[in-house]
């Protein structure tokens, strides 16, 4: 039974362990571990800040899927975010994703965070104060950025920017160096920020080759992101019958050209590619399952023509469907 719960209810549950941190006014070295409310599952969320930068360590897991509900208010946000996912998927972003979200926006939607108890949360979060710690942590990177990026991050006052792709290598070792951090006191303030300083140059890097990888670069708004993943279900619960583009479009209230671009930063493919990836995926568990013959299989994951459905799947695998469903029948 998934647990409801109001955000200012769930902030309650979490302030009643630990009170919520502070910057340092003397630009000290503060650590704070936050145990999760017993209510809610196990684990913990560390806190460190130093100099304008605040590292969030989460690893936890809850007894049941928690539902968060927050209310619509008129606000503006302010974030100057960078994290990066080793597991969960919270918020629009998922198990070894990496993201940035910076600037600010006017906010009155309704939202509602999950967290599902089979989806343990590992996650590493730096959050800086302003754009002027950024600059001076890696001002030259920043000057390689496209104009545009770059007008995000330091003129982030009603500019927006946000990204997400995937969590490289390099990443994960200095990811993994920060939750295994051997030091204590200044050098493990050191050796943090240095590893920080690392995150944020690699995930700059990776930011630099947006508009190389992917094209024309577009500004999503984490509302403009649930929608984009929204779009993703429409189209893996309609195999048989997708929506067009523009009608995809549409039925998530986003105009096709943020739609196109915003599926190329979300899912790293296109509208076409990522439908095309989830009928592979969905008739490879299929044949797995052994349930359903060929034929039927092609026609559950949107393919009228048996034979069209095994081209595609051969060039997929490296197999055709019916070799594929022989061998794991032999066993």
């Amino acid at each position: 039974m998934p647990l409801t719960i109001s955000r200012a209810d769930y902030d309650e549950l979490w302030q009643d362990y630990t009170p919520a941190p502070q910057l340092p006014s003397d630009l000290g070295f503060i650590e704070i571990q936050t145990p999760v409310p017993e209510r809610l599952g196990q684990g913990y969320i560390q806190h460190l800040l130093w100099h304008g930068i605040h590292l969030i360590l989460s690893n936890y897991r809850f007894h049941e899927d928690v539902y968060v509900n927050e209310k619509a208010q008129v606000r503006a946000i302010m974030m100057g975010e960078i994290g990066f996912n080793l597991s969960g998927n919270r918020c629009g972003k998922s198990t070894g994703e990496s993201f940035i979200e910076w600037g600010s926006y006017d906010d009155s939607d309704e939202w509602t965070w999950i967290t599902y108890a089979d989806d343990p949360v590992l996650k590493v979060d730096i959050h800086l104060e302003s754009h002027m710690v950024l600059n001076r942590l890696i001002s030259d990177a920043l000057k390689e950025m496209p104009a545009e990026i770059r007008q995000c991050i330091e003129e982030s006052d009603g500019n927006w920017l946000s990204e997400i792709d995937m969590i490289t290598p390099a990443m994960r070792s200095s990811l993994e160096q920060i939750f295994h951090c051997p030091f204590q006191g200044k050098t493990k303030q050191i050796y943090l920020e240095s590893k920080c300083l690392e995150l944020i140059a690699l995930k700059l890097e990776q930011l630099k080759e947006v508009d190389k990888r992917t094209g024309p670069f577009c500004s999503l708004k984490p509302d403009d992101i649930d929608r984009i993943h929204l779009a993703g279900q429409i189209l893996t619960t309609n195999l048989e019958s997708p929506p067009s583009l523009m009608e995809l479009a549409r039925r998530v209230s986003l105009n096709d050209y943020k739609l196109k671009v915003g599926f190329r930063q979300v899912f790293g493919t296109t509208v076409f590619g990522y439908l095309h990836r989830y009928r592979m995926e969905r008739a490879q568990q299929l044949l797995v399952e052994q349930r359903m013959s060929v034929k039927e299989i092609a026609q559950a994951v949107g393919y009228a023509n048996q034979s069209r459905f095994a081209a595609a799947f051969r060039k997929q695998f490296g197999v055709n469907p019916k070799s594929y469903l022989l061998n794991k029948k032999s066993g």
